[in-house]
């Protein structure tokens, strides 16, 4: 019943957000960034508490740095919140328009979703980021977070939700389930009556359980093994760089890089210089051949089965040798690869194959796979990384929380 009640609240306010102005909104999401800052000293002892029962759990440094809040990121998650406010406000906004031959003026018109649910794991700055895109966007939200992130989450919805209120909209907008129970989660997931979309980030388990329990369309997302393939023609130099950021940057986040693939007419070459470069922060998993390349490396062991279907998400890599670009697209055809996704090479037929044969997300030629985010593609925050191929696809900024509907205007016309 509590769940129910929170839906009807949560359907309730998205009709009061579809119709607010882009400006009331915006005045929403200031006054969330400002008591972000405001509040911090309190923000920052919540955290504290999850971190301290994380290392009680034994949780691993990875896990708890991607719970971690300090001032610089809590500040800027606020800045985040303000750079939502300066994105325009697809609500409202034409995609397309045309006159039909009957007179009738015919156009798509963007509209909320109406009320996303958001199941996640242990990253506070998600429940802002979703909070933030949301209301701009004029959808409710339902958020879960982990329990991990209990204390802090419970001290940046007050922030929301006080906010929402001075700025004189329901304070339901955005509402938090704090109990922790998964019997709740069930729940949410077969809502259907009044939450439009379900969006889960966290790892594979999640969004399967989510999948298939969900009788509420489902954003799949967040979860895919990152590769970057190192081509012949690659400068060796530059890509020790971009491998070294992929990896080690922020290893916790989905769009690290977890398999590295090396042509066989370079491996010789680069991967000493790359065990060089990594060694005492990296742990190498590789198959016999990038094995026997890698003896500098201090941290190397056989890579065994269902390693290159890991998703990392700390300080390991696993490593192959292919014999040319061909391979390297098999093996990530094999591996799921439909997250992020590079090659290194100075070879235009080689990078468009690339780019025309994987079925990521989001593919780069010579950058680092850190790049897929919201921020990062100008889009703000993001509320997930969409890996499917329905609606929306990489980071959901504001347009992936929109719909459409069809306006036709005509002089009184009667079909004939």
């Amino acid at each position: 019943m509590e769940l129910i009640q929170m839906g009807k609240a949560a359907k309730e306010a998205a009709f009061h957000l579809a119709t607010a102005s882009t400006a009331q909104k915006n005045k929403a999401l200031a006054i969330i960034a400002d008591e972000l800052e405001a509040n911090a000293d309190v923000i920052l002892a919540a955290n504290a508490q999850d971190i301290e029962k994380g290392r009680e759990a034994g949780l691993g440094e990875a896990l708890l740095d991607r719970l971690l809040l300090n001032e610089e990121r809590l500040k800027g998650i606020a800045n985040d919140v303000r750079n939502v406010i300066n994105l325009n406000d697809p609500v409202g906004s034409e995609l397309d328009s045309k006159v039909l031959e009957n007179g009738m003026s015919l156009s798509r018109r963007r509209v909320p979703l109406g009320v996303v649910g958001v199941i996640y794991e242990a990253r506070p700055n998600v429940t802002i980021d979703i909070a933030a895109l949301c209301l701009k966007t004029g959808n409710a939200s339902i958020l879960r977070g982990g329990k991990e992130t209990f204390f802090s989450n419970m001290e940046l919805v007050k922030v929301i939700q006080s906010a929402l209120e001075k700025a004189e909209l329901p304070a339901a907008s955005v509402q938090y389930i704090e109990k922790p129970d998964r019997e709740l989660v069930s729940q949410l997931l077969k809502l259907d009556d009044y939450v439009d979309m379900i969006i889960p980030r966290g790892g594979a388990g999640l969004h399967k359980m989510c999948k298939e329990n969900s009788t509420i369309p489902v954003i799949i997302g967040g979860f895919g093994i990152s590769h970057i393939f190192v081509d012949e023609s690659a400068d060796l130099e530059k890509s020790v760089d971009v491998v070294e950021n992929s990896k080690v940057q922020r290893p916790s986040a989905c769009n690290s890089l977890d398999t590295l693939l090396v042509h066989e007419a370079v491996a010789a070459e680069f991967l000493p210089m790359l065990a060089e470069r990594l060694n005492e922060r990296v742990a190498f998993v590789a198959e016999p051949k990038a094995k026997a390349l890698l003896g500098n490396a201090k941290e190397l062991r056989d890579a065994k089965e269902g390693d290159f279907d890991t998703e990392w998400l700390a300080y390991t890599l696993g490593v192959k040798v292919v014999a040319d670009v061909e391979e390297a697209i098999e093996h990530m055809h094999v591996h799921n690869a439909s997250h992020s996704d590079a090659i290194m090479t100075n070879s235009l037929q080689n990078s468009e194959r690339f780019i025309n044969s994987v079925g990521s997300a989001a593919v780069y030629v010579n950058a680092s796979t850190r790049f897929t985010d919201g921020a990062q593609f100008g889009l703000g925050a993001e509320v997930a990384v969409s890996t499917q191929k329905l609606h929306a696809r990489g980071p959901m900024g504001l347009e992936e929380l929109t719909s459409y509907k069809w306006v036709g205007k005509a002089n009184y016309l009667p079909r004939a």
